[in-house]
């Protein structure tokens, strides 16, 4: 049996990580063909080193579109000037961008798209997870919660002016202390934050300290020795031009912070048809509806699909325990209340709409449904319908 005493570390990056940097400029990507044509296909990646940007990957429209390398390049020239890059080694306007996008294979094509005798198909093989705990009022693992929201309101902070000194690239990293299986503290936080050249170590911390103060819960502060601040002392050279950058590196960053399990396929750059984004969305809006609607306190639910297979092949729910319903039925349920098929999970939660850049950084969970259909996933319009069941 499980401990339910225990210490428990997730880690968070801010949008001006390297890897960051390019999962936006690849979701700014996706957002550009959606907003022309909503149902593009769109297989991005990105790669970002010293003053160097590299584009890759399939869409389509391709060689028709009216969308060409020049305005794909500005699209990410924008994007990087948005994070706050104007660095010698990394600048918006000054970096090289390589635009490498070619038409996607048909051999995909056909397996993904609807005929007269077939629904569309998944766009690849694979397992997605999605997970709700009633940790926090998001219903999310609260070390992941408390993480991003630290990096989260630094970067507002640094975009408003409010704090001098904070450059794009920052981690951090929360422990918390579970009795009884419940969050009662943090042991130690970590905040790694790029600076600017002539701030002291010292000065970095206390400019750093009010953020975590104002995130965690009273009392929660952990003792002075394990507040860690810019550990390695100074933190100048950051962004892609201290570590390169790609796409889909951060998947336990953009998840749950490693307190639920992970199918491995990574979201930015990809467009709802591919069944690791919309899929992993569609398990996340389940699971919080469950643990809404009061029929367990932790839930994850596992999919899985087969390239060009309409039909999930499997939805395994474990409530870990934790569960006020039979769990096999709850499955079932679940199956009958909303259409788990690529398609009829991009139309119930309006997934081709160009609202995916914003999903970049500080998670792809745990954030308010917006009116334009950003972050739908997050509703919790289910619950009524799942205690009717019950």
């Amino acid at each position: 049996m499980a401990s339910k005493d225990y210490l428990f570390t997730s880690e968070s990056v801010s949008e001006g990580h390297p890897d960051k940097v390019c999962d936006r400029i690849s979701d700014e990507i996706v957002d550009l063909y959606l907003a022309e044509y909503p149902f593009a296909r769109v297989a991005c990646e990105t790669l970002a080193t010293t003053n160097r940007v590299v584009i890759a990957g399939e869409v389509r429209p391709g060689a028709d579109s009216k969308i060409d390398s020049d305005l794909i390049t500005q699209t990410a020239r924008k994007a990087i000037r948005a994070i706050g890059y104007e660095q010698d080694g990394f600048h918006w306007e000054k970096a090289r961008v390589d635009v490498l996008l070619h038409e996607q294979s048909p051999d995909i094509a056909q397996g993904v798209d609807a005929g007269e005798s077939k629904d569309e198909g998944a766009g690849d093989q694979g397992i997605m997870f999605g997970f709700a705990v009633d940790e926090t009022p998001e219903l999310m693992p609260a070390p992941i919660y408390y993480a991003h929201e630290i990096l989260r309101r630094m970067a507002a902070d640094r975009h408003s002016g409010a704090t001098k000194g904070f450059q794009p690239d920052a981690k951090s990293q929360v422990t918390l202390r579970y009795v009884d299986g419940k969050p009662v503290g943090a042991t130690s936080v970590v905040v790694s934050t790029q600076h600017d050249e002539g701030l002291k170590p010292a000065d970095v911390r206390e400019l750093v300290r009010p953020y975590v103060q104002s995130v965690l819960p009273e009392g929660w502060f952990p003792p002075e020795a394990e507040f860690y601040v810019n550990p390695t002392g100074n933190f100048v050279i950051g962004g892609p031009d201290g570590d390169a950058g790609l796409t889909g590196r951060k998947i336990i960053v953009d998840t749950y912070g490693g307190a639920a399990p992970h199918g491995g396929g990574a979201f930015s750059g990809k467009d709802p048809t591919k069944v690791d984004r919309s899929a992993a969305y569609a398990a996340r809006y389940l699971a919080k509806n469950v643990v809404a609607a009061g029929l367990a306190r932790k839930c994850v639910i596992q999919l899985s699909y087969a390239i060009g297979v309409s039909k999930p092949l499997s939805i395994y729910v474990d409530t870990f325990g934790t569960g006020e319903v039979d769990e096999s039925k709850l499955a079932r349920v679940l199956n009958e209340v909303m259409n788990l098929s690529p398609r009829g999970i991009r139309e119930h939660l309006g997934l081709n709409r160009p609202t995916y850049a914003r999903t970049a950084a500080y998670g792809h969970f745990g954030r308010p449904p917006e009116a334009d259909g950003g972050f739908s996933w997050e509703a919790r319009n289910l619950v009524d319908e799942l205690k009717r069941a019950f």
